[in-house]
C-alpha cells in the first residue's frame, strides 16, 4: 500500500517527490498499467496550492485597479458601447487585454475575451453582436458604483493564473527528465511554459498534418516520443469527449511514423489535476494505454520516475 507522507517542497529525486504539491505516496509501482491504478487515483494526482478566498483580495484590487480605472475613464467619454470597443482597442497591451475582459463583465457577455483580442474582427463583432451590447449609460452606472471594483477584480483574478498551472506542470517535467536522463543520450524538447509548441512536420519524415506538440523526446538525435502534457482543475461532458477525442486522433496519426531510422514513434500523456478523477476521463487514458502499451504511455507527474523509463522509452 501506498504511504500518504504528507507536502514536500521543491524537489525532484529518484523517489519522485517532483515539484511543490502535496505528495502522497512513495516506493515503486512496477509495471502497473494506468487503468489498474484508477482504485488509487487520487493519490497519484497532483494538487498544486493556490490562495483561498478572500486572501487574494487585496492583491487583486491592487493589480486590477489601473485597468478598472482606465476603462471607467474610457466609458465617460464613449458615444455609446460600440465606440468603447473601438476605443480599447486602440489600447496598448497589456491593458488591452484587461480591460476587454472587464468590457465582456460590464458590455457583452456574448463574446468572448478571445474573440474582441482579435483588433480585425472588431467592426464584424459590432455588427453581429453589438445590438446585445449593453447602453452605454447603463455601463456608466454599473462602472461607477466604486463598491463593484473589489467583487471585479476578485473575478478578473480567477483569469489571470488560468493556464499558470499547466505551465507548471510542463516545467516540472522538463527539469525531471533532464535530470534523470540528460546523461542517458535523451532530450526533451518543447515550451516549458508559454511557447511556441512543437510542429512535428519540422521533425518527423513524411509527416503532413499539422499537429502541435507539447513534448518531444529524442535519443541521440533521433526523435522517439510525442508527448502532450495537460492539467485540468476540471472536466467532464462535452469538454471531456472533446478533449478525448482529439487525442485519439492524435494516436491514429502518429502511430503509422517512424523516425528516420526507422523506428517507430510512441506516445506519451502527461495527464494530471484533479479533472483526471472526473467522469470517464481516466478509463479512457487507460483504454488508449492498453490498446498499446510498448508505444503509449500516461502518466501524472508523481508517476513519472517509475513508468516513464529508459526501458520502456527504447523497447521495441
Amino acid at each position: 500500500m501506498h504511504e500518504k507522507i504528507g507536502r514536500v517542497g521543491h524537489t525532484s529525486d529518484a523517489a519522485g517527490r517532483v515539484g511543490r504539491h502535496s505528495w502522497f505516496s512513495k516506493g515503486e509501482i512496477g509495471m502497473a498499467t494506468f487503468a489498474e491504478m484508477e482504485a488509487e487515483k487520487w493519490m497519484w494526482i497532483t494538487a498544486y496550492d493556490k490562495k483561498f478566498y478572500p486572501d487574494h483580495f487585496t492583491e487583486a484590487v491592487r493589480f486590477y485597479q489601473p485597468y478598472i480605472d482606465h476603462f471607467r475613464d474610457q466609458a465617460e467619454s464613449a458615444r455609446s458601447s460600440a465606440d468603447l470597443l473601438r476605443r480599447i482597442q486602440s489600447v496598448r497591451q497589456p491593458g488591452r487585454t484587461q480591460m476587454l475582459r472587464i468590457f465582456s463583465r460590464y458590455v457583452s457577455l456574448i463574446t468572448s475575451v478571445q474573440m474582441l483580442n482579435v483588433i480585425g474582427n472588431t467592426e464584424s463583432v459590432i455588427a453581429t453582436f453589438g445590438p446585445g451590447f449593453r447602453e452605454i449609460g447603463k455601463v456608466r452606472a454599473n462602472i461607477n458604483r466604486l463598491e463593484y471594483d473589489d467583487v471585479l477584480a476578485a473575478l478578473l483574478w480567477e483569469y489571470k493564473d488560468r493556464g499558470k498551472v499547466g505551465y507548471d506542470l510542463t516545467d516540472e517535467f522538463f527539469t525531471w527528465f533532464d535530470g534523470r536522463f540528460s546523461q542517458l543520450g535523451f532530450v526533451a524538447s518543447g515550451p516549458r511554459r508559454a511557447g511556441r509548441d512543437i510542429d512535428l512536420r519540422n521533425v518527423i519524415p513524411d509527416y503532413i498534418q499539422k499537429s502541435p506538440t507539447d513534448i518531444l523526446i529524442a535519443h541521440e538525435g533521433e526523435p522517439v516520443i510525442v508527448g502532450w502534457g495537460r492539467y485540468d482543475n476540471d472536466r467532464g461532458g462535452a469538454q471531456e469527449d472533446d478533449r478525448i477525442g482529439g487525442n485519439r486522433e492524435k494516436i491514429l496519426l502518429i502511430i503509422k511514423h517512424k523516425n528516420s531510422k526507422g523506428v517507430p514513434l510512441k506516445i506519451f500523456f502527461l495527464q494530471d489535476g484533479p479533472g483526471l478523477g472526473l467522469g470517464s476521463m481516466w478509463r479512457d487514458y487507460g483504454d488508449f494505454e492498453k490498446s498499446d502499451p510498448a508505444r503509449i504511455l500516461v502518466a501524472t507527474l508523481k508517476m513519472l520516475p517509475s513508468r516513464l523509463t529508459q526501458e520502456w522509452m527504447l523497447g521495441s
